[in-house]
């Protein structure tokens, strides 16, 4: 099944939207019972960390860890924004520079001025989008930045995202109370799902869509560790309490030909096999054997298949032991915890 279907349904009783491209998962989002992404608190400080720059907060729904804390003293209430999912235990990792985005605009109350995407290069579509911008938010006190997703859209549609996001700024940074509070609560995977997969595509809304799609396949297959790399070859994803795994194998085929193809294969599959599983954090690469000189080839591949990716990734670099590490944002909530 050839191009791009969105389909939004449910994993039991949770709320879950897949990406379909070319008849794989591309992405999946699954809501739980964590706080999600993008939610802002009215958070009150607790006690600093030392050694670490950071400090423990309280929220509504538990301990959050803020870094970078100058000048905030226990007991201050603060504006955080949650980041992403924690791990089993450690506190909601938050930020405080918050951003309210939609598919459109994102309001950027800390960073003044207003900025167009990059991608947008055709003059004649700039201006038309600065014409939309200073027409709504000449007066805002906000930056504000349009996403590339506004090329070619309507203009009353850009307009509408731009004012909402604006009315939702004002409400939460208008707000003068200092008792700890959920102010805004984070996008469901529906609204993501239309906030952030913006390329063409087939939606579908009608309850069962995952099993007539074959998301549920798909999904089963995620489950697995086993990712096939064509020619025989394979790597395994498996998360641990400390970090996650890749294991490359070439299968049959000991040659250090088949070790170079497989490595690459992996670059290429590695973000997809992440994001369909949810998996972030400290992640190691134990590839298959090569010669160092292709050492380069397979980070220009490996930055250029996570360039593409939608999830923040570092690409730390090599080990002594000839392992390769990245660490990535928890943006997902983890497949293995969602219903089956």
């Amino acid at each position: 099944m050839k191009g791009r279907s969105i389909i939004l349904d449910h994993l039991g009783m949770a709320e879950a939207a897949a990406l379909m491209v070319d008849g794989k998962l591309d992405d999946l989002l699954i809501d739980n019972d964590a706080p999600r992404p993008g939610t802002i608190y009215r958070a009150i400080a607790d006690r600093p960390v030392k050694g670490q720059g950071g400090m423990f907060l309280k929220t509504p729904d538990g301990s959050a860890f803020l870094r970078q804390i100058k000048g905030l003293s226990p007991g201050q209430p603060i504006l955080v924004q949650v980041t992403g999912y924690s791990e089993p235990g450690k506190a909601l990792p938050v930020t405080a520079k918050i951003l309210f985005k939609s598919r459109y605009a994102i309001v950027t109350p800390d960073a003044p001025g207003l900025n167009i995407s990059r991608s947008i290069k055709k003059e004649d579509e700039r201006d038309r989008l600065l014409e939309i911008a200073h027409e709504i938010a000449s007066d805002a006190p906000h930056g504000l930045i349009l996403r590339s997703s506004c090329a070619g859209a309507d203009s009353d549609e850009i307009g509408e995202d731009i004012t909402a996001m604006l009315d939702l700024a004002e409400k939460v940074l208008g707000d003068t109370s200092t008792e700890m509070e959920v102010l805004s609560e984070g996008d469901g995977p529906h609204i993501l799902a239309w906030r952030d997969w913006t390329d063409p595509a087939e939606v579908v809304t009608d309850e069962g869509g995952f099993e007539t799609h074959g998301v549920l396949d798909a999904l089963e297959n995620a489950r697995g560790a086993t990712v096939g790399l064509g020619g025989g070859a394979a790597m395994y994803v498996e998360p641990t309490r400390a970090l996650v795994a890749v294991d490359v194998n070439t299968g049959n085929d000991a040659s250090l030909a088949a070790g170079v193809k497989a490595n690459m294969a992996c670059a290429r599959l590695l973000p997809r096999a992440l994001r369909v599983r949810g998996l972030g954090g400290q992640i190691t690469l134990d590839l298959a054997p090569m010669p160092k000189k292709d050492r380069r080839t397979f980070e220009s591949a490996l930055r250029a298949a996570f360039r593409a990716d939608t999830v923040e990734t570092t690409l730390v670099g090599w080990t002594p032991l000839g392992h390769y590490e990245l660490q990535r944002k928890r943006a997902r909530a983890p497949l293995n915890e969602a219903p089956s």
